[in-house]
């Protein structure tokens, strides 16, 4: 275990396919901390309403309130919650009180990540459809989040950590990530 302090609250974003769930898993594992994903409130939302996880999503194409009830679910859980971690695109929205890491990568780099680990809701068979797939996810989210939050998730202003995962293997990103909140715990 690297270190803990009370009341540390870390979120990473970033990318599709830059790791952020993998990551996040092993920084919690490292600190100590409790991992979540913005996913998991998704999922908890969907059976409380009867919903699978698809369902849910259509829905939020099509009415605001469900994404409203994500964000509302990670607002109040940043605010009651302490030692945890969470990974999701826009936490750091609203959780502004943590320590906020994004993680780039390099669009090649996504697809083939995401094509040898793919999801279930992912039904790409070839590199550039997955690579059309992931482009359009993202611009999609991220035009949305700007209308409805002002808030661009991709902005590196946005983060105190910023790591491109490119080019490093999981224990490497780790590694790097373990570093970086380590000073900026020490500057702040």
């Amino acid at each position: 275990m690297y270190f803990i302090e009370y009341k540390m609250k870390i979120t990473i974003s970033g990318m599709p396919g830059s790791g952020k769930s993998t990551i996040a898993k092993e920084i919690a594992k490292s600190l100590g901390l409790k991992h979540y994903s913005a996913g998991d409130f998704q999922r908890e939302l969907a059976k409380e309403h009867n919903l699978s996880i698809e369902e849910w999503g259509e829905k939020e194409k099509g009415d605001r309130k469900y994404d409203l009830m994500v964000d509302e679910r990670t607002k109040e859980f940043g605010k009651k919650e302490n030692n945890f971690i969470i990974d999701g695109w826009i936490s750091a929205h609203f959780i502004p009180d943590s320590i906020k890491i994004f993680l780039n990568v390099n669009i090649d780099e996504a697809v083939r990540r995401r094509l040898k680990h793919r999801r279930p809701e992912e039904h790409f068979e070839t590199p550039e459809q997955a690579k059309k797939s992931l482009a359009n996810r993202e611009e999609t989210n991220r035009r949305r989040w700007i209308k409805f939050y002002n808030y661009d998730y991709s902005d590196r202003r946005n983060y105190d950590i910023y790591i491109d995962t490119t080019n490093l293997n999981i224990s490497e990103v780790t590694e790097k990530v373990l570093e970086e909140i380590k000073k900026w715990k020490k500057k702040n």
